[in-house]
């Protein structure tokens, strides 16, 4: 009987749709064998909440990418709960030679439950996002050890209470990996791989991500702060690189961005880190803010990205349209920055004026960065005609230990500029802004959007309620 082990990372529940599944595991990368990393492999197995388990699928733990490894489920059924078993082994075997009749010990083996994504459009969902969750490590230890993961202990305590979660958006600054600027700050694959290890493990965060599919894009601390403005030449080859392999191996490896093949393996690597996904009456685009940004031609994504960005807009779903950018969309800092889509007026006014020209209706940008929360409305019709709103959560920091930002430092009353008049669009309703660690619930229906924003500790702060 083969023994199956814990995972060291993991479980991670990544994209789940109305069919499939991918569940994220790392093993023990300390199991060496003549100076080198052991062949391990890893064992997952489901079943329908009530039935009994579906023969175990077997994959690959690679050494190439921190011993980890993603476990496919595929013909599921949709809007249905699933529980899951998985662990890893070792073994001399190739992939294919692995037989149905292996006998395995599962007793040490992670276990967790899941929710297929609705094939309802008309189905209400809720979600919980925010972003920031700083983690101090250095020196080899972890300093503010657990008061982050009490934001994540809230989110748990509300779902055991019966407060549902279909989704958990991660918008960005997942690890800080600059920590103080340049003193101890990471610079190749192995010090980012161990920032992901130190922040994925901690209890309440790793077990609502076994939990609940979990989506996630970068902002600058998983690079650098304010990547890209102050990259050297050398940082370009050096630190960028070693970033974007950590974050292709913890972040985007459990998104929708890879193929899976007709074996039910993932296969490819991703060309790009902006991706969709659906969910009952729910759309979702998920923006790479932060990589293909270029400050020299006001660019803060990339044209592929935009045009991705422009066709989902008016693909004619019917569905409500969410749009996920690590960085504010609206409401504008009072002081200029350029590190917000205020600083990349051209492109903000090239998917307003889509969103108008197309009569698009509810769209709601969500993002993080800013550490405070609020919601906000904005009427882009042009002058004389009837008002065409877009909505803006913001949510921000799930753990941030020095002071946040305040509402004075934002332009919440009045008009938002575009890049040829300073009073182009006018904000409508806005929330309190919220200065403290949070998170914020949004319940979504085709009809409503309602917004709540929790402290760290759970304790409702403010709401919001949108009619469409």
């Amino acid at each position: 009987m083969t023994s199956i082990n814990k995972l060291s990372v993991g479980p991670i529940v990544g994209h789940v749709d109305e069919k499939t599944a991918r569940i994220f595991g790392r093993s023990d990368h300390q199991a060496l064998e003549n100076g080198q990393p052991r062949r391990t492999f890893g064992v997952a197995r489901i079943r329908k909440a009530g039935n009994s388990f579906r023969s175990p699928s077997v994959f690959k733990m690679n050494p190439n990418f921190d011993m980890t490894g993603i476990a496919v489920f595929q013909d599921l059924e949709p809007d249905t709960k699933y529980v899951y078993q998985i662990g890893w082994f070792f073994s001399d075997k190739e992939l294919d030679e692995f037989k149905a009749s292996t006998k395995w010990d599962w007793k040490d083996a992670d276990q967790g439950e899941f929710q297929t994504a609705s094939n309802d459009s008309q189905a209400p969902k809720q979600f919980v996002f925010g972003s920031c969750r700083y983690l101090l490590r250095l020196f080899g230890g972890s300093w503010f050890d657990n008061r982050g993961d009490k934001t994540f202990r809230s989110i748990l305590n509300q779902i055991k209470s019966g407060h549902s979660v279909d989704k958990f958006l991660m918008l960005g600054d997942q690890i800080y990996a600059d920590d103080l600027k340049s003193i101890g700050a990471d610079v190749d694959v192995q010090d980012y791989c161990a920032r992901y290890r130190d922040a994925f493990t901690q209890e309440h965060i790793k077990k609502l991500m076994s939990s609940v599919p979990t989506y996630m894009t970068l902002d600058d601390h998983e690079i650098e702060d304010n990547w890209p403005s102050r990259a050297s030449s050398k940082d370009l080859v050096t630190k960028y690189p070693a970033a974007m392999f950590s974050y292709q191996i913890y972040q985007m490896s459990h998104s929708p961005l890879l193929s899976i093949g007709e074996n039910g393996k993932l296969f490819g690597k991703p060309g790009c880190y902006y991706y969709a996904f659906q969910d009952g009456c729910c759309d979702f685009f998920v923006t790479d803010t932060r990589t293909e940004r270029s400050p020299e031609e006001r660019e803060i994504i990339g044209e592929k990205q935009m045009n991705a960005l422009l066709g989902w807009l008016t693909n004619g779903s019917g569905r409500v349209k969410f749009v996920a950018t690590s960085v504010p969309f609206f409401p504008d800092l009072k002081k200029h920055n350029d590190d917000k889509w205020s600083g990349y007026k051209q492109q903000r006014d090239q998917i307003i004026n889509c969103i108008r020209d197309n009569n698009v209706q509810k769209v709601v940008f969500l993002a993080g960065d800013v550490h405070c929360s609020m919601a906000a409305e904005l009427n882009i019709a042009e002058h004389g005609t009837a008002p065409l709103n877009i909505y803006s959560i913001i949510s921000s920091a799930f753990f941030w230990p020095i002071i946040h930002m305040q509402k004075r430092q934002f332009v919440l009353t009045g008009s938002v500029a575009s890049a040829a008049d300073n009073n182009a669009y006018q904000l409508g309703a806005v929330s309190d802004v919220y200065s403290g660690d949070n998170f914020t619930r949004v319940k979504v229906s085709q009809e409503r959007l309602e917004i709540r924003v929790y402290e760290r500790k759970g304790i409702l702060e403010s709401t919001m309620t949108f009619d469409f």
